[in-house]
């Protein structure tokens, strides 16, 4: 059985090791990264506040293979996995000169979660 995610990468025509690379290259922590959090890690350091004003660094962890090929099987995965994956199609996608796609678009929405009530509690 094949994934939504799967069946989108063939309909655009997109090879699944393109997603990792594009992943590696956009998850790549920068200089500028390192700088940011040398600034948090110091401020810790000295329990001084979080320094105000502070780009967001990028995190340094790129989609893998096996977790790419967990999504590809319609295996269950991670928020984060599903936003890495994410950003690097939209990348490609980017390069292509196409729209970007949503969360949505790739992955199926997990089943609601039943909710507690009071009757079950007792």
């Amino acid at each position: 059985m094949a994934s939504k995610l799967e069946n989108w990468l063939t309909e655009n025509k997109i090879d699944p090791r393109r997603v990792v690379a594009a992943s590696h290259i956009i998850e790549r922590l920068t200089p500028a990264d390192r700088a940011v959090k040398l600034k948090v890690r110091l401020a810790r350091k000295k329990e001084q506040p979080k320094p105000v004003g502070l780009a967001k660094p990028h995190t340094g962890r790129p989609l893998s293979d096996a977790s790419l090929g967990k999504a590809l099987n319609g295996i269950t995965v991670s928020g984060p996995t599903k936003s890495r994956v994410l950003r690097a199609v939209n990348r490609i996608l980017e390069q292509r000169k196409k729209a970007p796609v949503l969360l949505r678009d790739l992955f199926d929405q997990p089943p609601p979660k039943p909710k507690a009530t009071a009757a079950s509690e007792e």
